[in-house]
């Protein structure tokens, strides 16, 4: 299997600073970063770890789960994923991320709500970086549409 990279340039100290951080593998695009804007409200056009996190559970996470509702017999038609990951105060000092929020709407042949939620639950604990974030609480709200 192969190993994907990022790179980030960072220039000043946290407060101040500001860098981007770069998708080397797919060259994609690169992203501005700082942390006053991390720790905003509004991103103020810059992405955050919290961000990029997200994006890389939301779409791992809709992987295993067309997976999961396969094996399970049925045939995902549509499946959207969106994730909210909180950045909080670390008791132990600093921060942390405190929870990951997953939502999941699907039209789905072949399984019933019962079973949707099933496979989104066994999507949480399977997919690879839902095992990456086990040291934060994730929560899924699924549900069928249609």
């Amino acid at each position: 299997m192969p190993t994907r990279t990022a790179r980030t340039a960072w220039n000043g100290g946290l407060e101040d600073g500001s860098g981007q951080v770069e998708l080397s593998s797919s060259k994609v695009g690169t992203f501005d970063v700082s942390f006053p804007k991390r720790a905003a409200d509004e991103a103020g056009g810059t992405t955050s770890p919290e961000e990029l996190i997200a994006a890389a559970h939301s779409s791992c996470f809709a992987m295993q789960l067309s997976h999961l509702i396969a094996e399970a017999g049925g045939t995902p038609q549509s499946l959207e994923i969106s994730e909210d990951v909180s950045l909080g105060p670390d008791p132990d000092g600093g921060f942390r991320l405190t929870g990951i929020k997953v939502t999941v709407r699907g039209e789905v042949e072949g399984l019933d709500a019962e079973g949707f939620a099933k496979a989104a639950q066994d999507a949480k604990a399977t997919c690879p970086v839902s095992k990456a974030l086990t040291g934060v609480e994730i929560t899924v709200d699924a549900a069928l549409e249609g």
